[in-house]
């Protein structure tokens, strides 16, 4: 069999026996790509390029960095930023593959393994560019690119023959059977639909056929200004196999503090696989940031857990201290390094969402 393509009489990967290893498992490298679409960062492209500098400094302490650029210009100036930046260049991989966007965590291989030290493989769960915009064909090739660089196995996510769309942002795993994910995200029957005429029910079974998971849990809204429509990794992450960070509002004037307070509601009714309740930590919200009238996704949730680092976005804000604070007691064998996200969050997205790991 092409070790790329899955058979169509090929068994998913649960059957086969791989599942979703959690984040802050040793990582063989992370996954990003070079920034170039403006309409992501209105005039502040090259300034995300600076901070792309400093993530790959950090992440190249610990793992590789894959880095796809669209060409050699790209290549050429990649280089040249991340060598400013003083990161190790030898510990950077650049592919050449085209990308629309640079959304790493939604566009980029969704790693499965075999065992605790076993084979790895990919899912493809058909990008589509979060059901709204055209322009995702370059996009949902990252995948395939990755299979065939890498020599692995790629399994097609499909439910009764059709392709199952899903982003990895939209996805939250323990390592150990259980998944996170909302309902605005996957079940609203009217807004960002990606899989029209699928419910609950079916899409748990996919998640579970082809990420190994065992018990999903679903939590309500994400933040204001998510144009993912509810993106867990904003939201909710888990920092070990039975303890979840939630994001908390206070001031009840904002608009996000009901379906935050929702979420604290239905949390204190989730059971992680064993039938267990999870340690439930609270991380602050920054105050609001708007861009051209819009509210901003501004999140602590949507930090990265690397090999050598936390990587957490802060937001020139008082709560950034508070949030580093709180994460360095949850990662007591790793540093929490805060990186400059007031730019970055103008994407709609931090440094959660530029990244993918692939697991050792």
């Amino acid at each position: 069999m092409d070790k790329v393509t899955q058979n169509a009489t090929t068994a998913t990967p649960a059957a086969l026996g791989f599942a979703m290893p959690a984040e802050w498992e040793r990582h063989e490298a992370t996954w990003l790509a070079w920034p170039h679409n403006p309409t992501d960062w209105p005039g502040k492209l090259e300034a995300v390029r600076w901070v792309y500098g400093e993530m790959v400094r950090r992440l190249a302490l610990g793992e590789r960095v894959r880095l796809l650029v669209n060409h050699k210009t790209d290549e050429r100036l990649a280089r040249r930023t991340l060598a400013c930046a003083g990161a190790d260049l030898g510990r950077v991989e650049f592919i050449r593959h085209p990308t629309d966007r640079g959304w790493t965590r939604d566009t980029g291989p969704i790693f499965v393994r075999r065992g605790r030290r076993g084979e790895t493989a990919i899912v493809h769960f058909h990008f589509n560019a979060w059901a709204r915009h055209n322009d995702w064909h370059k996009d949902r090739r990252v995948p395939e690119t990755a299979a065939r660089l890498l020599h692995r196995r790629l399994f097609h996510a499909r439910f009764r023959g059709r392709e199952f769309v899903l982003e990895g942002g939209g996805i939250e795993v323990n390592g150990c059977g259980t998944l996170l994910t909302t309902e605005q995200c996957y079940l609203d029957p009217r807004v960002q639909v990606r899989n029209p005429g699928l419910g609950r029910r079916e899409i748990e079974a996919t998640l579970k056929a082809y990420l190994g998971v065992t018990n999903v849990c679903w939590l309500g809204a994400g933040l204001a200004g998510d144009d993912t429509h509810g993106h867990i990794d904003d939201l909710c992450r888990f920092v070990n196999p039975n303890t979840l960070v939630l994001m908390k509002e206070t001031d009840r004037k904002d608009i996000n503090y009901r379906p935050l307070a929702q979420n604290w509601e239905r949390i204190r009714d989730l059971r992680l696989e064993d039938g267990s309740r999870p340690e439930v930590v609270p991380l602050p919200m920054p105050a609001p940031l708007y861009f051209e009238g819009r509210r901003l996704p501004a999140s602590y949730a949507n930090f990265y857990i690397a090999t050598a680092a936390v990587l957490v976005p802060t937001f020139n804000d008082p709560n950034d201290r508070v949030a580093l604070g709180t994460l360095a007691e949850l990662f007591p064998g790793r540093p929490v390094v805060g990186l400059h996200a007031v730019d970055l969050v103008l994407g709609r997205g931090t440094v959660h969402c530029l990244t993918q790991q692939q697991p050792a």
